[in-house]
């Protein structure tokens, strides 16, 4: 039986996360849910990584949470996923969902709880709690609806059918659908664009976008912008029309 694994691969400043169980087209078992967490404090405290990638191995997402754990979630380790979503929509660095094939159940959860979602146009997204007599768990739930409106996070939940991707990006849960061939060109762009963006700006709107930032964090925030030299070095590239060389940094926790 192959190895149900996540698999960190670091190139430059990115990090990829590469979900991997595929004798279970890379459902989650409960000690993936339970390593997410620790791998991300890792990837978080990692002055090299500016950019986080979530994507799942042979072009699938994730087919959700594995059955074979199923037992081990419904007496008392449902939590377990939310945590790991939770850990990940607090990871204080821009996270991208790359999207390729089923992203169902734990793995729409997890893609919703990435800051972008780029899809495939193979991509194919279900909520299906519903089928299984389960509830979908309320943090989970509620992001969902943030995400996509209460109408659209109903349809998926009432129904627990898949969209595709198209449907996907017309009600919000993707950000860009492109053929497959192009994905990983497209991830690449991206994630060199925002390596190239200060660092102090993205943390501090990622933040106050989620908020979790209140009126003391807003002024440290503040603060931090008049100190750092990030906002005086991009007025001067701006001016002598170059790329800017930000070097704010997160501080050690």
């Amino acid at each position: 039986m192959a190895v149900a694994e996540l698999v960190v691969e670091v190139t430059g400043s990115v990090a990829t996360v590469v979900i991997r169980n595929p004798d279970r087209r890379n459902a989650m078992t409960p000690a993936m849910w339970r390593h997410l967490p620790v791998l991300l404090d890792g990837l978080e405290a990692d002055p090299v990584v500016r950019t986080l990638v979530l994507t799942g191995a042979d072009g699938t997402f994730c087919a959700g949470a594995d059955l074979g754990g199923l037992d081990e979630l419904l007496t008392g380790d449902l939590g377990i996923a939310v945590a790991a979503e939770e850990r990940l929509a607090a990871f204080a660095k821009p996270t991208v969902a790359a999207v390729r094939g089923a992203c169902v159940g734990g793995g729409c959860q997890l893609a919703v709880a990435c800051d972008l979602r780029i899809a495939a146009q193979d991509a194919r997204f279900g909520v299906p709690p519903a089928r299984l007599g389960l509830i979908y768990p309320a943090p989970t739930t509620r992001r969902l609806a943030r995400l996509i409106g209460p109408a659209a996070a109903k349809h998926l939940l009432f129904t627990g059918d898949l969209v595709d991707a198209e449907r996907a990006l017309r009600v919000g849960l993707v950000d860009e659908v492109l053929p497959g061939a192009e994905l990983a060109d497209r991830i690449d762009a991206l994630t060199r664009t925002i390596a190239q963006r200060s660092q102090l700006s993205l943390v501090a709107a990622k933040e106050i976008v989620d908020g979790r930032a209140d009126d003391d964090r807003i002024a440290w925030w503040q603060r931090q912008m008049r100190d750092s030299g990030d906002a005086r070095e991009g007025v001067a590239a701006f001016h002598e029309r170059r790329p800017a060389r930000f070097s704010w940094t997160p501080p050690t926790p």
